[in-house]
């Protein structure tokens, strides 16, 4: 019997999630195609000098046990549990994140939280009758007050643009579960339902990319080929399938005939690529959907200690930086020597505009005066850095988002034996589970399994109940008597809070 040939394009999460799926398979011929020289994607590690980091910061968690079992049986003893420890930076001080009822309360003082309660107040008996945009998503669940302290300044910063051009569907699938009063129950009694708030978390000893090197391993000792500096520049098709593909593998191209293609590459490249060329109205949605870029700018700094967190959150429009990661706060070993410790100014940004653009010794030097004007380090004390640019970190949900996307998906949808895959394949703000779980079911489809990959939600069930279509929440349990006594379950809540102030 004649083996399938099967592409997979791309060497992140979603693309080794589905060649390890396959892999070994006798009846599938097995090759993934990846442009970078690492595996991992934007959730790869990269090293200087014997300093490891990742891209962002990415935590290993999980409720879907088939994911969950992938991961340890992997990394075993290099599988890391980690307490997570995260703070909030704004007006010059630092609050607990998930947050801490005695420490936020303290920090904002009796008439700022008294005015947080009210704000809430207000947004439970009057709230914005359409959820379209984040800030009304946010301030329906939270209230003005509390959006403005903690949501706004941070959120405008990852996305360069107001709160209100963000669509409620970001904050639907990112936020999930979180609201003012899961917020206040976790802070008073560490309750941790929402996935925002889990106080632990899985990290392997090398950074995320020893996982993905693992997986690259098994498809390899499988029979499965994994080509690194495999940029794919056409796919050829006619009568709704792709025949052929077309690759850059240095300064060869390289022409090879395939079965099936499962594709995690950036939708607008996947389309761009397509030979003959999609309709007009198709190439031109592609165009139109965007993307956040990403800068990190690592400081070497000549110090055992900075601060006991994994990361940091810059709420201060003071500083462009927007996140801040001590990778010797993930693992110890990403740090070669424990005099020294390795920060990770992390800088959101669009291709092409004036942040992307500078020169690396601008991004250091303005690193370098922000850490010292947030009181972290001094500039006297870095002793080394460097910088990485990441196209295409995020995809942004815009005002047209939703009819571009559903322009690519019907056109997409006629080939017969090609899917799409993972964060940049779908256009979607998954998770590493997440984009895992798309692979995988890809990789069943194949098995003659059938699966909606469209249709796949988050890996661990976490969902939000509402999708921006009502502003009424059904909280469980004892909480639900807050919706149905709205003004004296939030005069009590108010009077609780100046009690125990």
């Amino acid at each position: 019997m004649k083996r399938k040939s099967v592409y997979v394009i791309g060497a992140g999460p979603a693309g080794l999630a589905a060649a390890r799926e396959l892999a070994g398979e006798d009846r599938f011929e097995l090759f993934v195609l990846e442009s970078d020289d690492k595996v991992g994607g934007i959730s790869r590690t990269e090293t200087y000098r014997g300093y490891y980091f990742d891209i962002g910061g990415h935590r290993f968690f999980t409720k879907n046990r088939e994911i969950d079992g992938i991961w340890r049986n992997a990394l075993g003893s290099d599988f890391l549990t980690v307490q997570r420890k995260s703070k909030i930076y704004y007006n010059r001080r630092f609050f607990h994140y998930p947050l801490r009822f005695w420490d936020t309360f303290r920090k904002l003082g009796p008439c700022e939280s008294f005015l947080v309660c009210t704000s809430y107040v207000r947004a439970i008996l009057f709230p914005s009758r359409t959820e379209e945009t984040f800030e009304d998503w946010t301030i329906n669940r939270f209230g003005r007050r509390l959006y403005q302290l903690f949501f706004k300044s941070y959120t405008e910063k990852v996305w360069g643009v107001s709160c209100r051009e963000i669509r409620s569907d970001w904050a639907a699938q990112r936020i999930k579960g979180l609201s003012f009063i899961s917020a206040a129950m976790h802070a008073i009694f560490r309750n941790n339902k929402a996935k925002s708030l889990i106080d632990e978390f899985f990290y392997p000893r090398l950074g995320p990319g020893m996982m993905w090197e693992r997986f690259r391993e098994e498809i390899g000792a499988a029979g499965g080929s994994v080509a690194m500096g495999c940029r794919v520049v056409a796919l050829h098709h006619s009568q709704g399938a792709i025949g052929e593909i077309t690759y850059q593998n240095g300064e060869e191209l390289v022409r090879v005939p395939c079965d099936q293609v499962i594709s995690s590459m950036p939708l607008d490249n996947l389309i761009a690529a397509l030979d003959p060329p999609p309709p007009p109205r198709v190439a031109a949605a592609a165009r139109k959907i965007s993307y956040r870029a990403f800068i990190i700018v690592v400081l070497i700094i000549e110090r055992r200690d900075l601060f006991p967190d994994q990361w940091l959150y810059i709420h201060a429009p003071e500083v462009l930086v927007g996140r801040i990661q001590n990778f010797k706060n993930w693992s110890p070993s990403m740090v070669p020597d424990g005099r020294m410790t390795s920060l990770g100014m992390e800088y959101f940004c669009s291709e092409g505009d004036e942040i992307w653009n500078s020169p690396d010794e601008d991004l250091i030097g303005r690193a370098v005066r922000e850490i010292e004007l947030l009181g972290i380090a001094g500039a006297h004390e870095v002793r080394d850095s460097t910088v990485i640019r990441q196209p295409k970190a995020y995809p942004v949900y815009d005002e047209h988002y939703r009819e571009h996307l559903a322009e690519l998906k019907t056109y997409l949808g006629w080939f017969t034996n090609l899917q799409t895959v993972g964060r940049n394949g779908m256009h979607r703000y998954n998770n590493m589970d997440h984009s895992m779980l798309t692979g995988i079911k890809a990789a069943g489809n194949l098995r003659g399994e059938n699966h909606d990959i469209w249709e796949t939600h988050d890996a661990d069930g976490y969902l939000e109940e509402d999708r921006g279509d009502s502003v009424r929440r059904r909280l469980p349990g004892p909480l639900a008597v807050i919706q149905r006594r709205p003004v004296l379950s939030a005069a009590a809540l108010i009077l609780l809070v100046l009690c125990l102030w």
